[in-house]
């Protein structure tokens, strides 16, 4: 198994300490305790392969990724592999987010490895090829292999017969549950049928070089059987040879395997996109929680729970007295604040995403519009709020944007996120059923892998009569609809036999308000020179909301220096609103783009294309769908009345 550990770097640009992890393997696919030391069934020493941040260990190298350092290929442990959090170990708070994700523990960072113990990765694929020997020496001659039968030295990745370096195979399979397993090459080679030579028999892996397509790749066996990957890649190709996903879960060790999966294997090149796609949460910290009182009980809650009043009193004066960051307050105002947690564990409901079919539409997204709608009070005793919401400069006098209702400033916020699950070959579409989740451990634990960011943003909130009136008309109501019909079609695709599909909630409101966040960040990207990749939309849309928030809340300098919130002053705002919408009344691609039947990703689009829409994967919140520009600028084949007229 390999272990991560962890250095601390400083940024050329902006002098902030971060964190990366050096990667350090062992040749068992067993646990490792501490870099340096030994397995418990090997001497093989643990030595370093790479490095990543810590943050990329939830979002791009998270539980269950596959990664390739140096010459060989790894996948990522799971949970149980970390290192047993220590007792004053320090997790990241959000109690909305905890009670939601049912983590009464809280978030933790992936470990530094300042002590020599990291995040664990195992080595995958297992069947490796040699690229040594030649017919003349007859070295190598059956190339393709487990890599254990290779015999590698300790702590090398070579070949013991040629002394050449080992390639972990290029391809893998896999199956939408997240299952992950090494190509079936035999059966491949004998078109699913039985070697007459087997157990004898050896496979081989040679390339033609005439062309870069499959078809150059052949795979051949001793028995005289030969094959090569074209069409390896087809939707059917498992099926054609009678392989069935075998619900391998290398990430959790060997003996993880989940039975009865009954959907469809596909095969995936290592470095594929589609191999692995988290499932990210995400909240706000917003008031009163993130308010200094309630953050540094947060930690303590855990001891008011299932006590009397007279026994809470006591606690509040103990914990008064052990936590230096609560000595400002009374024990009276530590009680006030456990029953404001109280309260909203009480009041907490089941996640309604699920149902509607939109995070946008959450419980959590409505609180989190309620706090974005008002002014924050600020506190001068409290100067560590991670919450910061005012109104812009002149906002009595000056009138928002026609169509817009509300512009608020946030000065600052304080996001977590956290890597709930993942899946592969297809991303989770809205409303889908959540069984094809992956898991992070093989035992439920009390806490999650996460991290926080830090920033500022501005804040939109559409005028809510103006929007159902014109929603409701028949042109924004019919195109909509075309892309609610494809969205129910994808639903029902993916849901498992024998379970309802849910039923798709794409209406005239959401397209609307998530085409003007890509307009928005497009325009601001383009104005101010902010790179796309650096703003983050969040979408806040029901029957009685209809708003979303811009934002830059990364780990390195960019949108840390108050630059998104001075385009968001009404002064800057009126004039951005013209160019967005001057912008987006002609494409490059028109009229192809404003009069297409279908776009984007299972058609989930209508105007919508790289030039005029379409943002990096890191901004968006929905992957690129549910766009149309006709909604904003008119026109479109219904010829759509615009919002913004």
């Amino acid at each position: 198994m390999t272990t991560w550990s962890m250095r601390r770097t400083r940024c050329g640009a902006c002098a902030t300490s971060t964190s990366s992890a050096p990667f350090t393997w062992s040749d068992e696919n067993m646990a490792v305790r501490k870099k340096f030391q030994t397995t418990e069934k090997s001497s093989r020493p643990i030595g370093e392969v790479g490095e990543v941040r810590r943050s990329q260990l939830v979002t791009t190298y998270g539980i269950g990724s596959m990664l390739a350092a140096g010459e060989q290929s790894y996948v990522v442990s799971g949970l149980d592999s970390w290192p047993q959090p220590q007792p004053d170990e320090a997790f990241l708070r959000e109690f909305r987010l905890e009670t939601r994700l049912r983590a009464p523990r809280g978030f933790r960072l992936p470990p530094d490895g300042e002590n020599g113990d990291g995040v664990r990765a195992r080595i995958f694929p297992e069947w490796y090829s040699c690229p040594g020997g030649d017919s003349k020496t007859g070295k190598c001659e059956n190339n393709l292999r487990l890599r254990k039968d290779f015999a590698p030295p300790a702590g090398k990745n070579t070949c013991s017969a040629c002394n050449e370096s080992l390639t972990p195979s290029r391809f893998v399979v896999a199956c939408e549950n997240g299952h992950l397993d090494d190509f079936p090459y035999w059966r491949w080679v004998h078109a699913g049928g039985h070697c007459p030579d087997s157990p004898k028999s050896r496979l081989s892996l040679t390339t033609t070089g005439r062309t870069s397509a499959l078809r150059s790749i052949l795979i051949s066996c001793s028995c005289g059987e030969s094959a090569s990957m074209e069409g390896a890649m087809g939707r059917q190709a498992m099926v054609a040879i009678r392989y069935t996903c075998r619900g391998r879960r290398p990430w959790l060790g060997k003996d993880a395997n989940e039975q009865g999966c009954d959907r469809p294997a596909r095969v995936l090149q290592r470095g594929s996109s589609s191999a692995w796609l988290p499932v990210i949460a995400s909240a706000l910290s917003i008031p009163p929680f993130s308010q200094t009182l309630y953050a540094a009980l947060l930690p303590h809650y855990g001891l008011f729970q299932d006590t009397s009043n007279s026994e809470k009193a006591v606690v509040a004066k103990q914990v008064h007295k052990a936590e230096p960051k609560l000595k400002r307050y009374t024990p009276e105002e530590i009680i006030a604040a456990v029953k404001a947690y109280e309260e909203f564990e009480a009041g907490n409901a089941d996640d309604p995403s699920a149902l509607s079919g939109f995070v946008a539409s959450d419980v959590l997204r409505e609180q989190e519009f309620e706090q974005l709608s008002r002014p924050s009070t600020p506190d001068p005793h409290d100067p560590d709020q991670m919450f910061e919401c005012v109104h812009p400069d002149g906002h009595e006098q000056v009138t928002p944007p026609p169509g817009i209702e509300q512009v608020m400033l946030v000065n600052r916020l304080r996001e977590v996120r956290v890597l709930k699950s993942f899946t592969r070959i297809e991303a989770l579409s809205p409303a889908e059923d959540r069984s094809r989740e992956a898991k992070l451990s093989q035992q439920e634990l009390p806490w999650l892998p996460g991290f926080e960011v830090s920033g500022e943003g501005v804040f939109l909130r559409l005028n809510n009569e103006l929007l159902q009136t014109w929603a409701e008309q028949v042109a924004p109501t019919s195109r909509a609809g075309r892309i609610r019909e494809r969205h129910q079609e994808l639903l029902n695709r993916r849901t498992p036999r024998g379970k309802d599909a849910p039923q798709s909630q794409v209406s005239a409101r959401f397209v609307t308000v998530h085409t003007l966040a890509h307009a928005l960040i497009n325009e601001w990207s383009l104005e101010a020179g902010y790179p796309a990749s650096s703003m983050r939309e969040r979408l806040f849309v029901s029957d009685t909301m209809a708003g979303l928030l811009i934002y830059t809340a990364t780990s390195d300098a960019a949108g840390s220096l108050g630059g998104l919130v001075e385009l968001g002053q009404l002064r800057n705002i009126t004039r951005t609103f013209d160019a967005l919408l001057e912008r987006q009344r002609w494409c490059s691609a028109d009229p192809l783009c404003m009069e297409a039947d279908a776009a984007g990703a299972d058609s989930l689009n209508l105007a919508a294309c790289h030039s005029c829409l379409l943002l990096p994967e890191v901004s968006c919140e929905n992957g690129n769908s549910f766009l149309d520009r006709a909604m904003l600028v008119g026109g479109g084949s219904e010829t759509v009345p615009a919002y913004f007229a």
